[in-house]
């Protein structure tokens, strides 16, 4: 009994130093992330492998893992620009991007872990106002919005490429003028609405009188056509075939053939 405090202390220590050894050294990957590990003794950050996977991993204690979002992740920028003719313009743009995972390693050595605030969002701004300074206030608050939220993207990418990090969509979130500005182009657009309902009205009541003066047109040409076709025969014959009808009425009647003007029948008597 007296040797058993001599065995358990040391025995105590040695379970302490390995649950230490095991804290330190197990490292747990949630979904979403990978790990990029780094060698103390074994020449710093691993770049000819891929990265650590989800799970449980045992690595030596005196090594580290560094662990990144693997996922589509999103961040959103607001910030000043100038338009083509000087205006402060107030623009918020979001990007969707995500580290390339088999590149894990050479971001983590080149860029490190603040790669979003070193790298991308300085290239968001520098796109946004390049592009925006391309365009007047009024584009950028009607028609533009979509190829300006493009070019954003397409002069981002380009400044990316290389940098270990897949971009994967801009977009333009909210323009803000200025108020007087912006006043001064609502009117305008208000106007121009104005005009166009108008230029509609007098091209619609153009087309409906032109359809009037071509109805009254063929109405004119048909009656003249009539008119011309319409001579003594042929006014003589359709009275000779109506008197004939009248005849075969049963009600009383004298035919006097010859009797009237023209030569065309009288017809006497009633029922």
């Amino acid at each position: 009994m007296d040797k058993l405090p001599k065995i358990a202390l040391p025995a105590i220590f040695i379970f302490i130093l390995v649950t230490i050894l095991i804290s330190k050294s197990a490292v747990t990957i949630d979904s979403g992330q990978a790990g990029v590990l780094y060698k103390t003794f074994g020449g710093g950050v691993v770049t000819d492998e891929p990265p650590m996977g989800e799970g449980f991993h045992i690595v030596a204690p005196w090594n580290r893992v560094y662990i990144y979002e693997v996922r589509q992740q999103e961040v959103l920028e607001k910030m000043n620009v100038l338009s083509s003719n000087g205006l402060d313009i107030k623009l918020e743009a979001s990007a969707w991007f995500e580290p390339m995972r088999q590149q894990l390693g050479k971001l983590h050595q080149e860029k490190g872990e603040a790669y979003v605030q070193r790298v991308l969002l300085p290239t968001i701004r520098s796109a946004a106002r390049s592009v925006v300074g391309r365009y007047t206030p009024e584009q950028l608050y009607s028609s533009k919005r979509d190829a300006i939220q493009q070019e954003i993207f397409d002069e981002t990418q380009k400044i990316v490429e290389g940098q270990y990090i897949q971009l994967n969509e801009i977009l333009v979130r909210d323009v803000t003028l200025p108020p007087t500005i912006k006043d001064a182009i609502e009117r305008k657009l208000k106007q121009e609405q104005e005009s166009l309902e108008y230029e509609f009205r007098l091209v619609t009541a153009s087309k409906e009188a032109e359809k009037v003066r071509i109805e009254a047109q063929g109405k004119a040409d048909a009656n003249r056509i009539l008119s011309a076709s319409l001579n003594d025969q042929i006014l003589k014959d359709k009275g000779i075939d109506a008197t004939l009808k009248l005849a075969e009425s049963p009600n009383a009647k004298v035919v006097i053939v010859g009797g009237g003007d023209e030569g065309l029948p009288l017809i006497l008597g009633n029922n």
